[in-house]
């Protein structure tokens, strides 16, 4: 009777996914062209809108917010990396166009180019009507929150921008550990973790409070870093070595997806450094196969409908959080 249940509530429930990739042939080409294909230790999967639309159909997902997934597509060569990005752009606003209601996008930018990256913002976001921006942890080693994304993110604030991060191979890395323990399993947590610590340190979400962060991966290990780093920050700035930082403005703005590990707990511990109309849904398709992906959706479904605490926040983390995030229904 429970199973019974919980399938009509699928299907009555809408469902809108923030963390998910469409992966292209033309972006497939040039990272084989770099020998790059492997480059985050784990083989790009296949994607065919089709299939990505028979998924979502299947799940109860209504819309889905396209990421061009890792690597960087950046090479050396910033005409390159500007051409195999705007094409991916514009791919992704003309199945914007081609399923109305569908698909959501947050463009991709040829970082670490830092003028080439603001030219395809502005375009993104006022010509071809990007839903947000999508950012590497790190680009080639230039990590969100160094100053030299400032002038970027000026022109993000100034269009309200929402952006989706998203980890990235570090760099440095230790080869010899990601040969044994694959990217995903470690280092994109502790990867997201550094990114979002340096952009706090650096006040950048604060100094730029109309710019909404998604943090992937059900907020990493944020909640463990964030006390940490609040408890040492005291002797770091009486020692110089920190500057003072706003705490309140720097956290408002973070939401998180729970991609990848949610569980009662987990949701549970992200509660302490957010509040509930900061969670959403994430799926991460389509980096595991679909019958995985669904029966981790229902299960999140079943958990928190039985846990009192939770069961009211079902609706925001699974649709109204990212309605109101994204400024308009689908």
């Amino acid at each position: 009777m429970m199973l019974v249940l919980i399938s009509v509530q699928a299907v009555a429930q809408k469902v809108m996914d923030v963390h998910c990739h469409n992966i292209l042939p033309s972006y497939i080409e040039v990272l084989e062209r770099h020998d790059a294909a492997m480059e985050e230790t784990f083989p790009l999967p296949e994607w065919r809108v089709e299939a990505h639309l028979q998924f979502m159909e299947e799940a109860g997902i209504g819309c889905s917010v396209l990421t061009m997934p890792a690597p960087q597509p950046w090479f050396g060569d910033v005409d390159e990396s500007r051409h195999i990005i705007r094409e991916y752009n514009r791919h992704c606003a003309a199945l914007k166009r081609a399923y109305p209601g569908k698909f959501k996008f947050c463009a991709s930018l040829p970082l670490p180019d830092v003028k080439a990256a603001v030219s395809e913002a502005i375009y993104a976001l006022d010509t071809l009507g990007a839903d947000g921006i999508k950012l590497a942890t790190n680009s080639r080693g230039q990590y969100v929150g160094d100053a030299e994304l400032d002038t970027l993110m000026q022109i993000l604030n100034e269009r309200k921008a929402v952006v989706i991060l998203h980890p990235h191979k570090p760099s440095p890395v230790h080869e010899d550990i990601i040969a044994t323990t694959p990217l995903a399993v470690y280092e994109y947590p502790a990867e997201t973790t550094r990114a979002v610590i340096n952009m706090i340190s650096r006040n950048v979400p604060a100094r730029y409070p109309d710019v909404k962060f998604v943090v992937p991966h059900c907020g990493s290990f944020l909640p463990l870093a964030i006390p940490r780093m609040k408890a040492v920050h005291p002797a770091m700035v009486s020692k110089g070595f920190m500057q003072e930082i706003d705490w309140e403005a720097n956290l408002r703005n973070l939401y998180y997806d729970l991609a990848g590990a949610a569980t009662p707990e987990v949701v549970h511990t992200l509660l302490t450094i957010t509040t509930p109309d900061h969670l959403l849904y994430g799926s991460d398709y389509p980096y595991q196969p679909d019958q995985v992906l669904k029966a981790g959706l229902e299960r999140m479904r079943a958990w928190m409908s039985e846990d009192p605490s939770l069961a009211s926040l079902l609706s925001g983390i699974l649709y109204g959080n990212a309605v109101a995030l994204f400024d308009k229904p689908w």
